[in-house]
């Protein structure tokens, strides 16, 4: 892909041998999985995943692939949520999104402009959003576009996002709305939840750089609108979240992705995902393509259940996280460290082995030292006060 994800242009749709490669991945009769912004900010939490960047590059259901394989997942939102969530945002946008825009502070007596984004497929409606964001600018006019279609280019492939609302100030400034539906309690909401909704935009974000870059005039803001209910109302109320460091990370993490292109010619010829095949053939095709799990994967993935199982069959470090990984350097492998702890294995300069066999040491003198503990034949001593 392109060496920066902000400037360029427009994303190009695979070439023909590309697409039919693609299409063979997922099945002869699979219709191909959009990418979203949550996928994208999964993939950016996670660069070193071929095996995701693959399957969702080819649209592959994922959450099908993992059902045949026998690890089914849950991963998702719920209905209740999701129609919680919709109900909420129909709210938001009611009367012409005059609500909204009185929450970014729009109330201005010319009023502000709803233009149509309607056209045929993604391409179209990405490139009458483009054409809806140029006129608004150069006509210096509040202007909201509900549900707008963005493009941007990931791992060589194109990818279709649709953020809830971008809203064009009369000084050429664009700005991403996420609604969301949890509450935002005394001004404040959950971290985890602010977080999510802030990679998510981030994507948005990055995307509408690309459109900015050709566009006169045009900047595009560092700080989205979160858009959550006041309290316990179904009241909406607004705060600015800065995403530059999400943005920073998310670009630089999408640049890093190989390219599916590359990653297809390495499989083998035949493989597919095909969800109807035989669970031992798609065993096979999935672990044909290189897996990067972590813990974090079981929020994001819903083929984390399938990886899970086998770095655990393998003894991976990294199925106890990135960071234990990162300290216990060269030793890939649950025996590795159990033996160099033991003094049977590791250079004993390195200072992880050499950490590992002082707490072990640490371990044993401690063990040692409390017999009962250890054998579980001497009760222990009865704490002062209890009768």
């Amino acid at each position: 892909m392109s060496e920066s994800l902000d400037s360029g242009p427009p994303p190009q749709a695979p070439t023909t041998p590309l697409r039919q490669r693609l299409a063979e991945l997922r099945g002869p009769d699979a219709r191909p999985r959009p990418l979203d912004a949550r996928a994208l900010a999964a993939l950016a939490a996670n660069p070193g995943c071929d095996r995701r960047a693959l399957l969702d590059g080819a649209g592959v259901d994922k959450a099908a692939l993992a059902a045949a394989l026998g690890s089914p997942t849950a991963f998702g939102q719920s209905q209740f949520a999701f129609m919680r969530g919709n109900a909420f945002e129909a709210r938001v946008t009611s009367d012409g999104g005059a609500e909204l825009m009185r929450l970014l502070g729009a109330e201005s007596p010319g009023g502000f402009r709803l233009p149509d984004l309607g056209a045929a497929g993604p391409e179209g409606r990405a490139a009458r959003t483009a054409l809806a964001l140029r006129e608004a600018t150069a006509d210096g006019v509040w202007t909201l576009l509900t549900h707008p279609m963005l493009a941007l280019e990931v791992a060589g492939s194109p990818a279709y996002l649709e953020p809830d609302a971008v809203v064009v100030g009369p000084d050429g400034r664009w700005t991403v709305v996420e609604i969301k539906s949890f509450p935002m309690i005394d001004a404040s909401a959950d971290a985890a939840k602010v977080g999510a909704a802030a990679r998510q935009a981030a994507v948005y974000v990055l995307a509408l750089e690309r459109v900015a870059a050709r566009t006169g005039g045009a900047s595009v803001a560092h700080s989205v609108l979160l858009v959550c209910p006041k309290d316990f109302s179904n009241l909406p109320t607004a705060s600015a979240v800065d995403v530059r460091k999400q943005l920073s990370v998310t670009r630089r993490q999408l640049a890093r992705l190989t390219r599916v292109e590359d990653i297809a010619a390495a499989l083998p010829d035949g493989t597919t995902f095909d969800p109807e095949r035989p669970a031992e053939q798609l065993t096979a095709a999935v672990e044909s393509v290189p897996a990067a799990y972590a813990p974090e994967c079981l929020a994001a993935c819903e083929l984390a259940f399938h990886c899970r199982e086998r770095s655990r069959r393998r003894g991976a470090v990294e199925t106890l996280g990135r960071s234990v990984r990162g300290e216990l350097g060269g030793l890939r492998t649950v025996g590795d460290v159990l033996a160099a702890a033991r003094g049977a294995a590791g250079d004993p300069d390195d200072p992880a082995v050499a950490a590992l066999r002082r707490a072990a040491a640490l371990r044993a003198e401690a063990l040692a030292s409390v017999p009962a503990a250890r054998t579980g034949r001497q009760p222990l001593p009865e704490a002062a006060g209890c009768r």
